[in-house]
């Protein structure tokens, strides 16, 4: 494992994902899953997003369509945090859906609208 990619992996997944969200998957992983939890920090996050080409809403953007087009219900739930965290709002995130809906099936888009409002709730009872 490089360190350096790692550690700005960590500090960017922690900026996107919220802080408890990252210490607990970090805490909690065992022997098991903790290569896992270190491929993710390392090459997703420090690797992919932490490259000049986009900015974090744009892989946001991108994240909210592809991770709906598959099917990902948890991830979509964890990236709709975190495309608030990276500046979009509920209405691009309603707009981002509705493309999917087009591109990709209309129970694609329905699934994903059903996560974004949870999650929007929970984020409204923390008010």
């Amino acid at each position: 494992m490089d360190q350096a990619t790692y550690e700005k992996g960590l500090a960017i997944r922690t900026a996107v994902l919220g802080k408890d969200y990252v210490e607990n998957a970090i805490k909690t992983a065992d022997d098991f899953n903790r290569p896992l939890q270190e491929l993710v920090t390392e090459y997703c996050w420090g690797a992919v997003w932490g490259r000049d080409g986009l900015d974090r809403k744009t892989r946001s953007f991108l994240n909210l369509a592809m991770l709906s087009a598959l099917n990902r219900p948890h991830e979509i739930e964890v990236h709709v945090k975190g495309a608030l965290n990276n500046g979009l709002s509920r209405a691009e995130i309603c707009e981002v859906f509705l493309q999917v809906a087009i591109y990709c099936g209309v129970p694609a888009a329905v699934d994903s609208f059903r996560i974004a409002r949870k999650v929007f709730a929970e984020i409204d009872g923390k008010k």
